[in-house]
């Protein structure tokens, strides 16, 4: 394997995850503050809901944004109308690194909320500051380390997704072909080096995510 492939294949790895984690991140701030501050009937089943993804085989993830986005599906011809072919593009790949990741960064953003003493918010109220100023302004920076390990977290999930990205966007060398899928279509192949080289890579820039994050976590944390 060239260098120039591998910084191909790294390079897309990230983007993929990066665009994911960024399309995770407004609704899982939304439903982590739903559920840090509501109690509703049908919380748990939220919840739960939320959860599958992490529970399901990744297989039958990708099998079900196959279903949902084929154009036999029921937003297949959504996209057909758009001129979009989902499936099987690098959109896929970031729609199921997304629907994977979702999950951690939701439970982060819901942990991290839950922690901001309500009393801030009221406080923040009665100065005068609407609903949503008083969230940026005030419970956001206030939740920032949690939101931020949990964005992390997501991040890093992104990168090793496998499962669910070969069913819905395929393993197409330079279009889908992250790490993860490069390794898996290597070892097919018999290129024993070529997947050591991409584990390398894996491996360093899952260890980088991590490394952020922790640090993050614990920064100006009480000692």
């Amino acid at each position: 394997m060239s260098a120039a492939e591998l910084a191909a294949i790294s390079a897309l790895t990230l983007r993929i995850g990066a665009v994911a984690t960024a399309l995770c991140l407004p609704p899982a701030l939304a439903l982590g503050y739903l559920l840090a501050r509501r109690d509703f009937r049908g919380k748990a089943l939220l919840q739960a809901w939320i959860a599958l993804p992490m529970v399901l085989p990744p297989v039958a993830v990708g099998l079900g944004l196959l279903l949902l986005l084929g154009r036999r599906g029921p937003l297949g011809a959504f996209w057909q109308a758009l001129g979009v072919d989902l499936v099987f593009s690098w959109g896929a790949a970031v729609l199921a690194a997304a629907v994977v990741g979702f999950p951690l960064l939701v439970r982060a953003c819901e942990q991290a909320f839950a922690a901001v003493d309500p009393r801030f918010e009221r406080m923040a109220r009665s100065l005068g500051l609407g609903p949503v100023r008083s969230f940026v302004r005030v419970t956001l920076p206030l939740a920032r380390r949690g939101v931020w390990y949990g964005t992390l977290l997501a991040f890093s999930r992104a990168l090793g997704e496998f499962g669910a990205t070969t069913v819905v966007a395929g393993i197409l060398p330079g279009r889908t072909e992250t790490l993860a899928l490069g390794i898996y279509s290597r070892i097919q192949l018999g290129d024993d080096a070529g997947a050591l080289a991409l584990c390398a890579a894996s491996f360093a820039l899952a260890l980088a995510a991590m490394i952020v994050a922790e640090t993050w976590l614990h920064r100006g944390a009480p000692r």
